[in-house]
């Protein structure tokens, strides 16, 4: 829990002193070193490595696309109102749903103009600030990593999940620079902000559990109610004659 709240306070500090720099102009020579550092020299068209390694970000840009993480979202909450856990399920919803209006809404506030040094390898609706790519990739992946490791006992099994989640964020907010759609602190404020978001959920869903209003899987070590792991898992537990 106190891993938690660093992250979503450090996160929030993050994207607020980024967010004040980018309004400044003053991240534009950072963002546009970076941008041609990964383009041809003779060829700002032409990202740089052989032309699979475009197509391979176009593929896994498409992990934080609007389309492919309503579909997984669906399919989590589905899952879970099946289980019996609608509580969890709505969490879920909202949770993934709410970050993804705040992403449209600071969007439309902060109004930043696209990456105009390069061209698009994708194309683009929206304004640039924060990228919604790497926001709600990272509201999505860290929302559902951490209700998995939440609900599972083993700790190599958490850090499996809880790592896979990091990695993919960060795959996805990577293929947006090099594909020229968005400029690098773009990308930066999506990951701080999605992280403190998906951070903040989670301390709202333990909040939750802990009063009963959300379905707890697993109990927690050192939880005054925490019963017998035998009768837990539906194991009568031997008695001594």
């Amino acid at each position: 829990m106190l891993v938690a709240i660093f992250v979503a306070a450090l996160g929030l500090f993050v994207f607020t002193h980024l967010a004040d720099e980018v309004m400044e102009g003053d991240t534009r020579a950072f963002d546009s070193a970076i941008l041609l550092a990964l383009r041809a020299p003779a060829d700002h068209a032409d990202p740089i490595g052989p032309i699979w390694v475009e197509e391979v970000a176009r593929d896994v840009t498409a992990l934080g696309s609007t389309a492919i993480l309503a579909y997984v979202t669906l399919a989590v909450c589905g899952f879970l109102a099946l289980s019996g856990r609608r509580s969890a399920a709505l969490l879920v919803a909202v949770s993934i749903g709410g970050g993804a209006l705040l992403s449209s809404v600071l969007k439309l506030g902060f109004d930043r103009p696209r990456p105009d040094l390069v061209p698009h390898a994708v194309e683009v609706y929206s304004a640039s600030f924060p990228s919604g790519h790497a926001m709600l990739s990272a509201v999505t992946y860290l929302t559902l990593g951490a209700l998995i490791a939440r609900v599972e006992p083993r700790w190599r099994t958490k850090i499996f999940v809880i790592g896979l989640a990091v990695v993919t964020t960060l795959l996805v907010g990577v293929s947006r620079i090099y594909l020229g759609v968005h400029w690098p602190t773009d990308v930066l404020g999506g990951w701080c902000l999605g992280a403190a978001w998906a951070m903040v959920c989670w301390l709202v869903a333990l909040w939750l559990q802990g009063r009963g209003s959300v379905e707890r899987d697993v109990p927690m070590v050192g939880d005054a109610a925490t019963p017998n792991p035998r009768v837990a898992f539906g194991t009568r537990p031997q008695t001594r004659r």
